[in-house]
């Protein structure tokens, strides 16, 4: 692909992650995206299939960096741990502190892919199929790390606990402004800072609650 084409595609992506994000999918035509990308619609089934593997295109992209700094989070936390597990604060902040960092840092770039995020996340149309095709061998890989961090917990407790892990963080991504509102403007659902200092030690005690022994 030569560079003019390769430039192309990469503006037909953003475009579409704008809009996928802003619109959802059934609300977005490809000629709106390719005008957005300032294109001829024709190139848009020169560079994907469909509509839907754009949809997905626009998924991959980012997701494959997202996983990779996440598994390499992980790494620098176990290899830290040689002799003992690591702590389960350590393992939530490897799998939300890379993904909160880049949106914190370089928020224009990130914000409707991980508005987008959110918005597949909660889908009963998108989300059980594209989280897991996107996202699931890493989340098998954190939740295997917990499962060593904390070994008397059932796979219910477990399973649960990362599931409002989940929840938190792709409401946090989606910064509709309710904190805002909320708090009177104490926070702001834009900051991701306060977020990633706040949500693993918030979480980890989720987690250790519910995987508490019972009495």
């Amino acid at each position: 692909m030569s560079p003019k084409a390769q430039q192309t595609r990469q503006r037909i992506l953003d475009a579409a992650e704008q809009l996928f994000a802003r619109e959802g999918f059934s609300g977005v035509t490809v000629r709106q995206i390719m005008k957005k990308a300032e294109a001829d619609v024709a190139l848009a089934y020169y560079h994907f299939d469909s509509k839907r593997d754009l949809f997905d295109a626009v998924l991959l992209r980012r997701a494959e960096k997202l996983n990779a700094l996440r598994d390499k989070a992980l790494d620098e936390v176990e290899s830290r741990h040689q002799d003992d597990a690591p702590s389960v604060e350590e393992i939530i902040s490897a799998f939300t502190t890379p993904l909160l960092k880049l949106l914190a840092e370089d928020h224009e770039k990130w914000r409707h892919y991980f508005a987008l995020i959110a918005q597949v996340n909660s889908s009963t149309e998108w989300g059980g199929e594209l989280m897991t095709r996107y996202f699931d061998p890493l989340v098998k890989r954190f939740i295997a790390a917990l499962r060593r961090a904390l070994p008397d917990c059932s796979d219910e407790e477990l399973y649960w606990s990362y599931h409002f892990l989940s929840g938190a963080l792709t409401l946090s991504f989606a910064e509709t402004g309710r904190i805002d509102n909320l708090s009177g403007g104490v926070c702001q659902s834009s900051d991701m800072a306060s977020v990633s200092e706040r949500m693993p030690k918030f979480i980890a005690a989720g987690f250790e609650a519910l995987c508490a022994p019972k009495s």
